[in-house]
């Protein structure tokens, strides 16, 4: 009898979620016009929330989200703002954006989305992924129209030029302050997002004042944690510049080490520096020599008495690293704490996707007076799949 009313209990709870899903799909769908409603019924597609939206793309990286976001907008619209992480798949050009999504699991969440309630390109571009053969297709209808509202956009290239060039925005690199010193977007002031609480200050008195985030490219999200901290101090006009200082130095725009030289300085006796462990020494204090050992891995020959730690989070860490990495999120240990957990006895060479946290790793330990004679970071921006890694060595300051 008891079994029967436990089984009874979960059916009506089941009923009522059921029934409670469906009343909050109505809802939704009645704020689409007549048009979208009849092309969303059309594919019985789903539509998801701002909430739903905003947990779905992470720490703001394409990495972090766990669904992929699609703006079915024109590319100009796309360009001008769009919800972090998103690819862009105009409706009226599906086959020629589409390839973008050729390595994508087909049962992956998708979430498309366009210009708004009345906008028929996102159920269209939907409709289009399902018959590519994507199962799970979802769509944030209110689109980028409520997200601006909700939320900071993610802005390119493009933007960033005028902001620079018309002095329009107050432009902020989040990256730590070494790397500031070393190179950055001119005019640019430098807050450190894990400086944020101590720096607020410098941030505008008007609360409506226009301000542009970036750091060390699409796979860095200290930019997005700055965004999200102003917009909970009430600042309303901030955005993102995704593709920060890598894709400002790939288009040959002009940064604050542009006029320094190249030349390549070499120590007194005209030899390269290494470590007493035979690290080849990089030029700035604390890294390991990029290009050299960018070859060692690409090589598969990392010797055996130096041990890579990716410092990034373990779901980073799970979507790819390189090979023979151990991971050991830095963030949230104390200096004492992080020389504990690092394996003894070998040179260390921390590294993130794109530098910055890498280099806040070392710089704990340094800064606690710790012997970093055998701990180095890897200054490069990382991408990688598994264990297959594209690597893209940062230029030294010296």
């Amino acid at each position: 009898m008891r079994v029967t009313k436990i089984l009874a209990t979960i059916a009506l709870v089941s009923s009522l979620f059921v029934a409670n899903a469906f009343a909050g799909q109505a809802e939704l769908l009645s704020k689409a016009s007549s048009k979208v409603q009849k092309l969303i019924k059309a594919d019985n597609l789903e539509i998801v929330d701002f909430e739903y939206t905003k947990k779905a793309i992470g720490k703001g990286t394409k990495k972090s989200a766990s669904a992929v976001l699609v703006d079915a907008r024109p590319e100009a619209k796309y360009k001008k703002s769009t919800i972090p992480s998103s690819i862009n798949i105009p409706d009226t050009k599906f086959e020629e954006y589409f390839p973008q999504l050729k390595d994508t699991a087909k049962n992956k969440e998708i979430i498309v989305y366009c210009g708004g309630w009345k906008c028929g390109k996102s159920p269209k571009v939907a409709s289009m992924l399902k018959k590519k053969g994507f199962t799970n297709v979802k769509l944030y209808q209110a689109g980028e129209p409520e997200w601006l509202k909700k939320s900071y956009p993610e802005v390119s290239l493009a933007v960033m030029k005028s902001v620079q060039g018309k002095n329009s925005a107050l432009m902020v690199d989040a990256r730590p302050y070494k790397k500031v010193l070393q190179e950055t977007i001119p005019g640019s002031i430098a807050i450190p997002d894990t400086k944020l609480d101590t720096l607020i200050g410098r941030f505008p008195a008007n609360k409506d004042e226009k301000i542009v985030v970036f750091c060390g490219g699409f796979n860095c999200s200290k930019s997005h944690k700055v965004a999200n901290a102003l917009l909970k101090k009430g600042y309303k006009n901030v955005s993102v510049f995704a593709g920060g200082l890598p894709q400002w130095k790939e288009a040959g725009l002009a940064t604050t080490a542009s006029a320094s030289s190249n030349t390549v300085v070499k120590s007194d006796d005209n030899e390269p520096k290494f470590s007493k462990n035979s690290v080849k020494l990089g030029l700035d204090e604390g890294t390991v020599d990029g290009e050299w050992f960018k070859k060692l891995i690409l090589q598969k020959n990392v010797p055996s008495n130096i041990q890579i730690v990716d410092v990034t989070s373990k779901e980073e860490f799970k979507s790819g690293h390189l090979p023979g990495a151990i991971n050991i999120n830095a963030g949230k240990l104390n200096a004492k704490e992080l020389l504990e957990k690092l394996p003894k006895g070998k040179s260390i060479v921390f590294n993130c996707t794109a530098g910055g946290r890498s280099l806040e790793a070392w710089t704990k330990l340094y800064d606690a007076k710790i012997d970093v004679s055998e701990i180095f970071y890897f200054d490069a921006n990382i991408d990688c799949k598994g264990t297959s890694c594209e690597i893209e060595v940062n230029e030294p300051l010296g």
